[in-house]
């Protein structure tokens, strides 16, 4: 999730990105080289990174304890929700608190709960957060990706959160780009419509792909697959089997689409990485 210099108190960009260890907070003065980065939070993976009202709202998905998660395998069921915290100046936080829970019956499933990937769009006076839900084990990856996606909505960008009753995009068998599961999205309002950046999950010859999808709606809830944006490239080795999920900024007149990308699904020896297209 980025930052754009405009946006930013010292007008340089800012990156934050998961990893193991939780989310952390990189920075730089062209939006490509970034320094090392400094963690914000941990227990926290796919981050959001908001400006409102002066101040930044970091939300993303936050997990039990690590010891909880490695039991997983034995019967411990995962379970993970959406909680934010809050800043002036990019350095000192709030402590996390949640603001999007488990409601409804869709987000779990036999593996347990998963609110992942936020994502929040301002419509017509209101909070909208998009989230993904639900766990669909992989088989080549050997873990799990996001079942469903959906939203809640509220008044207030830091509570009062409610969810749909029903998912608004889930698998279908019959879809090239999204047999296995739905991935995340990310929406933006254009001045005629909204668009959706999604990564759905698909089995193509044997193995699992993922690819970022463009997608359109004119009221951010019923959306239509318009054609592959982003599809995976052996040519580049770092993207050859995924292009996961992405952040799309427009400052001084050019596109940047930052991506995550992962070169092979084996979860010991594959290896994520950031990347852009620009335009």
């Amino acid at each position: 999730s980025i930052l754009t210099p405009d946006e930013a108190p010292d007008k340089k960009w800012h990156l934050f990105a998961n990893n193991f260890f939780g989310v952390y907070h990189y920075v730089s003065s062209d939006g490509i080289s970034f320094s090392e980065g400094k963690r914000v939070v941990k227990r926290a993976m796919r981050p959001d990174i908001n400006f409102i009202d002066g101040e930044y709202y970091l939300y993303f998905e936050r997990t039990r304890a690590p010891i909880l998660n490695a039991l997983n395998p034995l019967g411990v069921k995962w379970k993970s929700e959406i909680y934010m915290c809050k800043s002036r100046d990019l350095i000192i936080w709030t402590e996390p608190h949640r603001v999007i829970g488990h409601t409804r019956d869709y987000e779990e499933c036999k593996s347990g709960i998963a609110i992942s990937n936020p994502f929040l769009v301002k419509k017509d006076g209101k909070f909208r957060m998009y989230y993904s839900c639900g766990l669909t084990f992989i088989k080549d990856c050997g873990f799990c990706e996001p079942t469903h996606i959906s939203f809640a909505e509220s008044t207030f960008p830091d509570k009062g959160f409610v969810s749909r009753e029903a998912p608004i995009i889930s698998p279908d068998k019959n879809s090239r780009y999204l047999n296995l599961c739905s991935g995340c999205i990310k929406v933006y309002k254009l001045k005629d419509c909204y668009i959706g950046l999604q990564n759905g999950l698909f089995e193509e010859n044997g193995k699992s792909h993922s690819a970022i999808m463009l997608l359109k709606s004119s009221d951010g809830e019923s959306f239509t697959f318009e054609k592959p944006l982003i599809v995976p490239d052996k040519n580049y080795e770092w993207m050859a089997q995924f292009v996961y999920a992405c952040c799309l900024t427009y400052y001084e007149g050019r596109l940047r689409l930052y991506f995550n990308a992962r070169n092979i699904s084996n979860n010991l020896t594959g290896r994520e990485s950031i990347g852009i297209y620009e335009a």
